[in-house]
């Protein structure tokens, strides 16, 4: 019996959808996208930006199964997600499906649901529509955009600066960000500056008050910026003070804090930075897997809605269900008297109808928390209480501020708040990247014009203005988003992407440029400024969503920048390396009294001693790990060349060095190496070396990695470096892996793909006619 099929793109949601449509129904997964631009020159077309496609081999399995399925088929569905991407996974399936001849009188339906429920996928498959052009067109412009860009720059970056390099034209703006902020912290210069404080004392409870006013005048930031005028002040002060402060003013006010409104893509990713740690990346895998669909107990269900949107929207349904879990379990008086409505900044919210919510939050984090893996609970926990507080009441404050005079013309100011009523706080508060100076939660006595209270001392603090703080992932991507640079969709991406061109690092969870990713910055900043340009970039997403509103033609738009593009990169073409590559000269050798200069070589950043007009070679040393092209000093290069360092021999007459390698520092003794964790090999002597070198020979000689059932597995070192073996196979350690790191897990499973001893035969050798 024919079915009607189904295309979704994960087998996940897959199953979860096949439960609901039931046996007239087959759903196939097409594990994301199917086809993409062949990976060389002429994927794109230039004269009419006609493309070319392949089926993406990973893929081509899945590829066959739908072609299989299709051809027993009485209707074809295409229900891949509710976005841009999704619609242009469709339409690549529907092209895939028309070019074999096989949609000829299959009736074929676009459907789209942005939450998987029962409700939600019989009102998609009661009203489906045909496949948006507009959408589609919008997405193979930006794919054709993304592939001239990387294509036709990353041979000039190989060209030009060193092969393996890559540029991205979203990627690209973005690590300008990183590497512009770092140029910042590095220019900034600390400025001094004092506060002055008082502790006070009223009966039992004490509290502390700043200066604000200093001989009738205002006291900002910079009025007290040395040593001696703040202990002049404050001795002035305690002079004045005579041990007593008297109130002149207490203001009190009720000030409200209304709840944050639903997630979307970004926010979602910068709390989960925030509160739980997650990378965008990790935040965005879990969220699809509760999209997907997880099994709670009763089968599999859609936790959440989709995942990637702009919109702060909710459905009426949802509001309503809301409201309704408000006034059961946090009482009538959390309940406002008409629902919030959140209005979506992006203009650009068009694609998803409604913000990340639960499908149900009748479905409480509790409930389903034994059916989730921790992480998802933990998402899904921050949705509920998000989305639940985003409808509740605001949260009252009461502030309190008191003026204290110090004399005749100073002035101290206490600030404090309490808590009246928490609200939506009782359920979800945001947190934010860099944290203020706040008064939250300060509890000042009850006090009264025209009291006295008790001054205990004037401290004097001094202080220094710091430079704007590295970007977190969070903090990164919320830039993102003010530039308008990438979409939801492509955060994630953007940040992986930078990280593993290793253009940028994480260093305490905030992004430090590398030295390759300032070169390729700084070459793109001065030779394609127009496209590493913020408001450039953000133009041309608004003009890709004018495309996919179906307002501007996709062809003139690619047309209009390739014409741009391409003119530059034929005048760029033609730099010579020196032109784009500067050496940083760092001084002279005083030994040699040859140039000292630091620059970006084939493996990596180095320094170099000499020019290549010497008569001599230059000299060269690769940095070592946590030194940087930027900051490295002539001391600090110069002491790279003092390794290898010969210590002289061992008893047996191997040659013995200490030097530093990928692994760290070490002592080599003939063709073998000896790691040195608490020696200097700088300084380290031929006797201590000699003590290391005799300790690694009786542990190799004698080493058993671990035992297992009742076997030895040691670790020996052959004529190809070192290896395992329980005496009936041999296993080579794979290069990067220290034995001393080996599990007892990875020793058996490398044992286990290891044929017995002699079980290799070789090939025979072909005779020669």
């Amino acid at each position: 019996m024919a079915k009607k099929l189904v295309i979704v793109e994960s087998p996940a949601k897959a199953r979860t959808i096949n439960k609901y449509l039931g046996k007239d129904f087959q759903v196939v997964a097409s594990y994301g996208h199917v086809r993409d631009l062949i990976p060389k020159e002429g994927a794109v077309d230039t004269d009419d930006f006609s493309m070319k496609y392949e089926v993406i081999s990973r893929n081509k399995k899945y590829v066959d199964e739908i072609i299989k399925a299709v051809k027993d088929a009485d209707g074809l569905y295409l229900a891949t997600d509710p976005d841009r991407e999704g619609e242009a996974i469709s339409w690549h399936v529907h092209e895939i499906l028309k070019k074999r001849k096989l949609l000829k009188d299959l009736p074929v339906h676009r459907v789209v649901f942005h939450e998987i429920t029962q409700s939600a996928i019989s009102e998609a498959m009661a009203h489906p529509r045909d496949l948006s052009m507009e959408l589609i067109n919008a997405q193979q412009a930006r794919r054709a955009l993304d592939y001239l860009v990387g294509f036709n720059l990353s041979p000039l970056l190989w060209k030009k600066i060193r092969r393996g390099l890559s540029a991205g034209r979203v990627q690209s703006p973005a690590l300008r960000l990183i590497v512009e902020r770092e140029m910042e912290i590095e220019e900034f210069v600390p400025q001094e500056y004092w506060t002055i404080e008082a502790d006070v004392r009223k009966e039992q409870q004490p509290f502390v008050a700043r200066l604000t006013r200093f001989q009738n005048k205002k006291v900002e930031q910079f009025t007290v910026v040395t040593e001696k005028n703040a202990l002049n002040v404050r001795q002035t002060l305690l002079d004045q003070a005579a041990g007593k402060l008297t109130v002149t003013a207490v203001e009190r006010k009720k000030r409200k804090r209304n709840p944050s409104p639903p997630f979307i893509t970004s926010t979602l990713q910068q709390e989960a930075s925030r509160k739980l740690g997650f990378s965008a990346q990790r935040t965005m895998m879990i969220a699809q897997q509760l999209y997907e669909g997880v099994d709670v107990g009763s089968g599999e269900v859609g936790l959440i809605t989709y995942m990637r949107t702009d919109s702060v929207s909710l459905a009426k349904e949802a509001i309503s269900e809301i409201r309704q879990l408000i006034k059961s379990r946090f009482g009538e008086k959390n309940l406002p008297a008409k629902p919030h409505f959140y209005r979506t900044k992006s203009k650009n919210a068009q694609e998803a109808h409604e913000a990340i919510r639960p499908t149900s939050v009748m479905r409480s984090p509790e409930a389903v928390k034994s059916h989730l893996k921790p992480e998802q609970y933990k998402l899904y926990e921050m949705i509920w209480k998000r989305t639940v507080a985003s409808q509740m009441i605001h949260a009252t404050i009461n502030t309190v501020a008191v003026d204290l005079a110090c004399g005749p013309d100073s002035t101290f100011r206490a600030t404090g708040s309490t808590i009246e009523d928490p609200g939506f706080m009782a359920v979800y508060m945001e947190s934010f990247d860099e944290k203020g100076d706040s008064d939250e939660g300060r509890i000042l006595p009850d006090m009264k014009e025209g009291d006295v209270v008790d001054l205990e001392d004037i401290r004097a603090d001094q202080h220094f203005t710091k430079p704007p703080p590295r970007f977190t992932e969070a903090s990164l991507i919320k830039m993102l988003e003010e530039y308008g640079i990438g979409r939801p969709s492509t955060y994630a991406s953007i940040i992986s992407t930078l990280l593993n061109r290793e253009y940028a690092i994480l260093e305490s969870r905030r992004f430090l440029p590398t030295d390759v990713g300032r070169i390729v910055n700084r070459f793109l900043t001065q030779h394609f400024e127009q496209y590493v340009d913020y408001d450039f970039t953000a133009n041309l997403e608004d003009q890709l969503d004018e495309v996919s509103r179906g307002e501007k033609e996709w062809i003139p738009l690619m047309s209009e920048f390739w014409k741009s593009f391409n003119q530059q990169l034929e005048e760029k073409s033609q730099l010579s390396r020196e032109e784009v590559m500067d050496a940083r000269n760092l001084g002279t050798d005083p030994r040699t009294g040859r140039p000292v200069s630091v620059r970006l070589g084939k493996f990596g950043p180095i320094v170099q001693i000499g020019t290549r007009e010497d008569e001599e070679k230059p000299l060269f040393a690769g940095l070592q790990p946590g030194q940087s092209m930027q900051s490295i000093t002539l001391e600090e290069a110069l002491k790279l060349f003092q390794l290898p360092r010969n210590l002289g021999k061992t008893p047996e007459g191997e040659e013995v060095s200490a030097s530093i390698g990928r692994f760290g520092p070490y002592v080599r003794y003939g063709k073998q190496f000896a790691s040195i964790k608490e020696d200097d090999p700088y300084t380290i002597t031929l006797e201590r070396a000699l003590e290391v070198i005799r300790e690694k020979k009786e542990a190799d000689a004698n080493k058993t990695i671990q035992e297992f059932d009742g076997t030895e597995i040691k670790v020996l070192r052959g004529r190809y470096g070192p290896y395992i073996t329980d005496g009936q196979k041999n296993a080579r350690i794979p290069k990067g892996k220290e034995p001393e790191a080996l599990t007892l897990a990875e020793c058996l499973a490398l044992l286990e793909k290891a044929p017995a001893k002699g079980a290799r035969k070789r090939a025979p050798r072909k005779k020669s006619k």
